[in-house]
């Protein structure tokens, strides 16, 4: 079978599906890669992928000028003529999908997140849910990250509850994140791994070091990930160079490896606005860290209240700061048992080979 995956990111598809595209080819399954180009798009033409560059912006909605998505994803599939495709992301859920009917192509969709549109009521929320029920019309399966996408999408009637599902996020190979052996940093270090974009709760993030050190609480506060200034909801360049400048944060900048610098962590903050199921927090989970994440859909999955970390409430600074200074505040066995309880938590519900042999059953039942 000829399977297509479309996404937003060349970079998405190398850093998360990689396991699921060797799992398909390792099945004898012929894999076409459908994404933006990046760095990344040569890696995995090297893999051994045909690869299929698409011109998609991933940072904003515009669904009028992404309307012109659905005739050049349309060129690609029927140039390509794949047996079955595997949408990820808003824009190829919607506009692949579309497309993909057009020429009578079966999809598998997976929603990933509800993002920045959904956080937002106005008038590009309403279409884009008004799209979302026009195109999942026609997949034969979508697969949801969290019981609250799942339920709103059913409540809302934008797609039939029979040919929907849940899947833990994207999966995590657990022997790639190896839990290692506990060990406390003299100054306790917390960690927040994300784009620098406001929904990422990245200046609740901010607000509560301030709090904390008015406090006199002496600890590393870092962040790590990509500076998005030209995002819808991105942080302005000079806001986060005073950040840096006045030591309020350590920014580590990107890495094609955070394993480095989750290992060196304490702790690891996500206060993030909504998920699908947030990867960080499962790369952190799996490698036995404690978290401090907001009580919201797919952090709330990964994350269970004094099981595994603490919950702070949605855009509170000041919740986020109590929870992140009564984790520091806990002895070595309580924050050893926290990140045991982790990775017990991830080997069990979200392992890549759950997702992975989902996808395989759900490409069996298309009787291709």
């Amino acid at each position: 079978m000829k399977v297509a995956i479309v996404l937003n990111t060349s970079w998405n598809v190398y850093n998360f599906r990689m396991g699921l595209i060797k799992a398909l080819r390792e099945n004898n399954h012929e894999v076409i890669v459908i994404a933006p180009e990046d760095e990344y798009s040569k890696r995995i033409i090297d893999t051994g992928c045909d690869f299929h560059k698409v011109k998609m912006d991933s940072r904003g909605a515009n669904p009028i000028k992404d309307f012109a998505l659905i005739f050049e994803l349309y060129g690609i599939y029927k140039k390509t003529r794949p047996d079955v495709i595997l949408h990820y992301t808003i824009k190829p859920n919607i506009y692949g999908t579309l497309a993909a009917s057009l020429l009578k192509i079966p999809t598998i969709n997976n929603v990933c997140g509800l993002g920045t549109v959904f956080l937002q009521k106005g008038m590009v929320s309403k279409i884009a849910l008004f799209m979302y029920k026009v195109a999942f019309r026609f997949p034969k399966k979508v697969f949801f990250q969290n019981n609250h996408d799942y339920e709103l999408f059913i409540r809302e009637r934008l797609v039939r509850k029979r040919i929907s599902d849940i899947l833990p996020g994207s999966g995590i190979d657990v022997s790639h994140f190896p839990a290692l052996p506990f060990k406390r940093n003299k100054r306790f270090t917390f960690l927040l791994i994300s784009r620098l974009i406001h929904d990422k709760g990245v200046i609740e993030y901010i607000d509560a070091i301030k709090q904390l050190k008015s406090q006199g609480v002496d600890a590393q506060f870092q962040i790590l990930g990509a500076k998005d200034p030209k995002h819808k909801r991105g942080i302005k360049l000079e806001i986060i160079d005073e950040w840096i400048n006045s030591n309020i944060i350590e920014y580590l900048g990107t890495t094609d490896d955070v394993r480095q610098f989750i290992n060196k962590a304490d702790c690891v903050v996500l206060p993030s606005y909504r998920e699908g199921t947030p990867r960080t927090l499962l790369e952190a989970a799996s490698s036995a860290k404690p978290i401090v994440a907001t009580d919201v859909p797919g952090c709330n999955n990964v994350v269970q209240d004094n099981f595994n970390g603490f919950l702070c409430r949605l855009k509170s600074s000041e919740d986020l700061a109590e929870k992140m200074l009564a984790m520091m505040s806990l002895d070595d066995q309580k924050i050893e048992l926290f990140g045991k309880n982790s990775r017990t938590k991830v080997e069990k519900e979200f392992s890549e080979d759950i997702v992975i042999s989902r996808y395989l059953d759900s490409l069996k039942e298309l009787n291709i």
